[in-house]
């Protein structure tokens, strides 16, 4: 397998600025660098297509869809991904690779599944109620069907370590996306959304369709076994709360905001408001190198200690797992700060940048009082995702649940209460959910490690559990004792 580690630490440790410019570059071109294709080629296509000059309606409709397709593509496949994702890693340890693909085959099912259990209802509601053509409700539907697949897709090259081929299939299909627009407006003279909503659609199925292609040229053996990760969500449930409760607790507070007062309902269907909705996005721009400085850190050095921990514990001395752990959980402190350093200077350097320059591309008004509360709120999350991940690292499924349990809870209550606040303080349910979500999770992870020796060496069982009729209560019969024989008989007579 490829290994983003060492490629990434060969360039760190050379410690030159060149070399360190370079890790950085790949880091990024490796972890967030999809997610900026992906937007940087729907931007790409306004410039191109003069998008400023379509009907304002049709504008607002385009981006609505746009906006609802994201969101709930993420929801819809935020259960699955953790799952899949441990009992793929559980495979590989136990060295069945012929039990991936299926694997990747049956969790495509239940996704897909679910997908079409969300997205035929709207959409059947979106052309009958809201009126909406329906070539563009199928469109939309396609895209949304095509991003759900690479986001399902992308799990799996994950697992490989592979993470340039999924840059790389990105780049081909945003490539084919802005292709296939400039042929259909610019040539077929199609309609402007509906020839972008068409490219974008095409893009997302180039994506998913390079992306399954690898898995199953990398994982070419099957076994049949296309369901047997189904027990896995009973035996690991809190895994597939945890993604899910993360995922929507990033959104839930748009989802409040969608019920304020002067919210935007477009064709009776997409209801949104528009300035939150943007502020959203910039301040989760600002702190999305926050991904990109912890998988650097864990790949780099954390892992390492991990696996010398988990080398200890197999077969060391008792001064050995406790020299071990101790220099585990030091590194887990220090790059939990390090993280904090590192992303507080890079917030604060782009939200300079874009209080500076944003205003003059018309980003302006309410949009910026919004912003910066929701730029801190961003900056507590992806720390409570750092957290999360430490956790999942240690098997705490109760603590990461909980944790995004709180999150997800504080965020929406404070949300409806700032909906009364002035707009400079809209984003303060987001604020007060990530931090007490990471109030959660930070203390979660002090007491593994104060129990860290219990979780280890006692959850064996001595006696193997079985699941069978409970056994008879009776432990002695009257009616069964023995009677006294023939030399007792005549003992007792003499």
């Amino acid at each position: 397998m490829a290994n983003l580690g060492k490629v990434i630490k060969k360039s760190f440790e050379k410690k030159t600025l060149t070399s360190t410019t370079v890790g950085i570059i790949i880091s990024t071109l490796t972890t967030v660098a999809p997610m900026f294709l992906v937007i940087g080629g729907i931007l790409i296509l306004y410039s191109l297509l003069n998008y400023n000059t379509v009907v304002y309606s049709d504008r607002v409709l385009f981006s609505s869809s746009i906006l609802y397709i994201f969101i709930f593509s993420l929801l819809t496949t935020s259960p699955f991904n953790s799952i899949l994702s441990r009992y793929m890693t559980d495979r590989i340890f136990e060295e069945r690779y012929d039990a991936i693909l299926p694997c990747f085959y049956g969790g495509l099912f239940l996704n897909m599944m679910a997908c079409c259990a969300v997205g035929i209802p709207f959409y059947l509601y979106a052309h009958f109620v809201g009126g909406i053509e329906l070539l563009y409700i199928f469109l939309c539907f396609i895209t949304y069907i095509g991003l759900s697949l690479t986001f399902y897709t992308m799990l799996f090259l994950s697992i490989t370590k592979d993470y340039s081929k999924i840059s790389l299939f990105f780049a081909l299909g945003v490539g084919t996306m802005i292709a296939c627009a400039l042929f259909l407006v610019r040539i077929l003279h199609v309609n402007t959304s509906y020839g972008m909503l068409t490219a974008i659609a095409i893009g997302f199925l180039v994506m998913s369709s390079c992306e399954c292609a690898y898995v199953k040229g990398y994982f070419h053996s099957n076994d049949g076994s296309y369901f047997e990760f189904m027990g896995y969500f009973k035996k690991y449930w809190q895994l597939s709360v945890t993604n899910l409760l993360y995922t929507l607790g990033m959104y839930a507070h748009n989802f409040v905001f969608w019920t304020v007062e002067d919210h935007l309902i477009v064709k009776n269907t997409y209801v949104c408001y528009p300035p939150y909705d943007m502020a959203t996005c910039i301040a989760m721009f600002t702190n999305i190198s926050a991904s990109v400085i912890l998988i650097t850190q864990i790949e780099l050095h954390f892992h390492e200690r991990y696996k010398a921990y988990s080398e200890a514990v197999i077969g060391g001395r008792l001064r050995d797992i406790t020299k071990a752990k101790n220099r585990m959980f030091s590194l887990l402190s220090y790059q939990l700060m390090d993280v904090v350093r590192n992303q507080f200077i890079i917030s604060v350097i782009l939200y300079l940048l874009c209080v500076v320059f944003l205003p003059q591309f018309g980003f302006a008004g309410q949009t910026m009082e919004i912003y910066p509360c929701l730029a801190a709120g961003y900056f507590v999350i992806f720390l409570l995702y750092s957290c999360i991940i430490f956790l999942f690292y240690f098997n705490d499924k109760t603590g990461s649940c909980l944790a995004t349990l709180v999150f997800c809870a504080v965020t929406t209550i404070v949300s409806i209460f700032a909906r009364e606040f002035s707009a400079i303080w809209y984003g303060i349910g987001t604020f007060a959910g990530a931090f007490a979500g990471w109030c959660i999770a930070y203390f979660r992870l002090r007491w593994v490690e104060r129990n860290l020796d219990e979780h280890i060496f006692c959850q064996g069982k001595l006696i193997p559990e079985k699941h069978e009729n409970m056994p008879s209560g009776i432990v002695f019969s009257a009616s069964l004792t023995t009677q006294p024989d023939n030399n007792e008989k005549g003992s007792e007579n003499a």
